[in-house]
């Protein structure tokens, strides 16, 4: 993607929107998250609907309500929480579908509305959002600030030469499910011993309720507190995405897409990692249960 063809604008953001790719992996040595798309697999479906290999970068927007204008025709496609989309000259707007690909003429505009259910949408537009990439990558990173800045109003992103690649070979998609309330397996440790033996069995016992606190760092729980067994902290040490990290206060905080190293909490078990999409779509308010598997 050395060469654009166009560009969008961002007219109006929404509450929070960001360029995401599939992230920078290999770097959490230095202590540098791995970023990328909060629902990775909502993300390659856009690129492929779109004829995009499925890294390209893309936008995820977070509780939708943006408005984007295009100065040349592009194929786009919009999946993930399920809203809204309508395509316009700034005057009058038509109803457009989700997981298909959709023309936008130049000079159009797209609106995403609010998702009825789920909380993170994404629009892949043919060739890419061709942003300069940051040790390796397109995709903001929230916590350390790799990448580009979150979309503001009068935002100008490069849409990337789309000559290379292959022709879009899909009509439409069925949209995935996005559960009211999601049952997380979780696999136990690396630190479950420092917590009382009946933690586990307290953590899959009801269900969580999402605090408005969660960010794409992590998603904040309330419900049973966790009783630990030993007292302390530990050495910060590396940990992935879905870990469920547990501060003193009991409550657990499920790692996402941009999240550090421990602070020293331990981590009492995993979510799996086909279930973190579902981890990536809870709003604040919804209930999330948890099952052990070993």
């Amino acid at each position: 993607m050395d060469e654009i063809r166009g560009v969008l604008e961002v007219v109006v953001p929404g509450p929070y929107a960001t360029v995401q790719d599939l992230g920078r992996p290999g770097y959490a040595h230095l202590g540098v998250p791995r970023s990328g798309a909060a629902d990775g697999p909502a993300l390659r479906l856009a690129n492929r609907l779109v004829g995009n290999p499925e890294g390209h970068a893309g936008i995820e927007f977070t509780f939708g309500g943006a408005v984007l204008r295009f100065s040349c025709g592009a194929w786009i496609a919009v999946t993930g929480a399920p809203c809204p989309v309508e395509v316009g000259d700034g005057g009058r707007w038509r109803p457009a579908g989700m997981y298909a690909p959709l023309w936008v003429p130049a000079g159009h505009h797209v609106r995403i509305g609010m998702p009825w259910r789920g909380l993170r949408t994404y629009l892949a537009v043919r060739g890419g959002i061709a942003v300069e990439p940051v040790l390796g990558s397109r995709a903001s990173d929230s916590l350390s600030g790799l990448g580009p800045a979150p979309l503001a109003a009068g935002s100008v992103l490069p849409i990337g030469r789309d000559g290379p690649l292959g022709p879009i070979a899909v009509d439409q998609v069925p949209p995935r499910p996005v559960p009211a309330e999601p049952v997380l397996r979780v696999l136990p440790g690396p630190r479950d011993d420092w917590f009382a033996p009946d933690a586990l069995a307290a953590l899959c016992a009801g269900p969580y309720t999402v605090s408005p606190d969660s960010n794409r760092v992590g998603v904040r729980l309330r419900g049973a507190a966790l009783r630990r067994a030993r007292d302390g902290e530990l050495p910060s040490e590396g940990m992935v995405g879905g870990a469920i990290q547990v501060p003193p206060d009991g409550l657990p905080i499920v790692f996402l897409a941009d999240h550090p190293p421990t602070g020293g909490y331990p981590v009492i078990g995993v979510v799996a990692s086909a279930d973190l999409p579902a981890v990536a779509q809870l709003r604040p308010g919804d209930r999330v249960r948890f099952t052990l598997v070993r």
